[in-house]
């Protein structure tokens, strides 16, 4: 019988596989998508990531396969803005300074991310990846969980935990409940070359339709995601390249000199989707499948990195002790540790999303002073770095560059 079976391949189930196999535990990896060739042509998508998702990388062995492709994120600026009207007078300034010698994150194309962790699953013992493969049906008994997946074949193990993404089917195969709304909008995901140095400063421009992010990426490039309203998303996501960049430079603007497109384009639907309960007898769940939330703060990856921090921390206390791994007793102590931050960070995302994406000029000039207020103030302003690094709150061992 294996420990732990992870069903899901993305990033979140590759990178706590890696982590649990060298925390002493037997894994086994289902990944519904076929195996792939990497890396391949960059294709528009990189994620931010945090300080402390860094150090996570650095204690299960990922950051040396990804170093020498980092783009370290040195400020951090935010402000309102109108489409062809620039920024708004106030403007709020984060920068890496007020955590001394380190940068506040970093951002990373995805096709390096997967690459690195198949690099490193290769060459880990206690890891079996079957890819090609849809679960079906679980089942749990007292002694394991036992999954069947599409082709007939069954696994059994001492705990499931499904990374399988927004309505998780590991969940509902559990029981679990989720709450979800959508948001009525769409986020259009691309990359651009443009001619200025970014000298590595994340912008974050809330314009009436939705947040705009433009990160720094390596060389003269730039990770857009930019929300905007399905009325007017839908048909740029189904526009040729110029149609979308006629509509994009002037949401853009020219801070960074005349902009192309770099790789592919791509739109995704954006809603609010979080478990009622993250665990059930012998399950639980990590990353989006625990909790999507809007990305106006780029915290999705991050959040799944922090769940898997908690959860390998529990299950490495727990193996220790002689304890069963799949009891609800254990993965209810996992619960409890990420409870508060995810429901904050679902609560923070909505606010935010449902504060910024609008043009009401109250409103308007009223966030406007509390960024204000907020540029006045170097010790809350410090406080927001801490928080956009991961560096707040009851951190897991992994988050501190550690294995449990």
């Amino acid at each position: 019988m294996t420990d732990i079976l992870i069903i899901g391949g993305g990033l979140n189930g590759t990178a706590l596989a890696i982590a649990l196999a060298q925390t002493g535990h037997s894994v086994k990896l289902l990944d519904n998508r076929p195996d792939e060739e990497t890396p391949g042509p960059f294709d528009g998508r990189a994620y931010a990531l945090a300080l402390a998702s860094k150090r996570l990388l650095e204690a299960i062995g990922l950051w040396p396969h990804l170093a020498a492709e980092a783009q370290p994120i040195n400020d951090i600026k935010v402000t309102d803005g109108r489409p062809g009207q620039g920024a708004a007078p106030w403007m709020l300034h984060f920068p890496s300074d007020d955590l001394g010698d380190e940068p506040m994150g970093f951002m990373i194309e995805d096709r390096h991310l997967r690459h690195a962790v198949r690099s490193v699953i290769a060459e880990l013992d206690g890891i079996e990846v079957l890819t090609g493969e849809t679960v079906v049906d679980q089942s749990v008994d007292p002694g394991g969980v036992t999954v069947t997946t599409q082709s007939g074949e069954t696994h059994t193990a001492r705990l499931v935990i499904g990374c399988d993404g927004r309505g998780s089917g590991t969940g509902k195969r559990a029981g679990l409940k989720r709450m979800e709304w959508g948001y009525g909008q769409t986020a259009l995901v691309c990359a651009v070359s443009h001619e200025a140095p970014h000298h590595g400063i994340a912008h974050q421009v809330f314009l009436p339709g939705g947040p705009l992010a433009i990160l720094p990426l390596t060389g003269n490039r730039a990770s857009i995601v930019w929300s905007e309203a399905d009325a007017v998303a839908k048909p740029l996501a189904a526009a040729d390249d110029e149609t979308f960049l006629r509509a994009f430079r002037p949401r853009f603007g020219d801070f960074l000199g005349e902009i192309e497109l770099v790789g592919a384009r791509h739109a995704f639907p954006l809603g609010l989707s979080l478990a009622l309960s993250t665990v059930a007898e012998r399950v639980a769940l990590v990353g989006d499948a625990a909790h999507g939330v809007h990305p106006i703060a780029g915290q999705g990856l991050n959040a799944g990195f922090k769940d898997i921090a908690a959860l390998v921390d529990v299950l490495a206390e727990a193996r220790r002790r002689g304890e069963d791994i799949g009891s609800l007793a254990v993965l209810e102590r996992y619960q409890r540790w990420r409870r508060f931050d995810t429901a904050s960070l679902a609560l923070a995302t909505d606010a935010f999303n449902h504060l910024f994406s609008n043009d009401n000029p109250i409103i308007r000039a009223a966030r406007d002073a509390g960024m204000a207020a907020v540029a006045a103030l170097p010790g809350l302003r410090r406080g927001f770095v801490r928080e956009a690094a991961g560096l707040t709150g009851d951190l897991p061992t992994l988050l501190s560059g550690r294995l449990p």
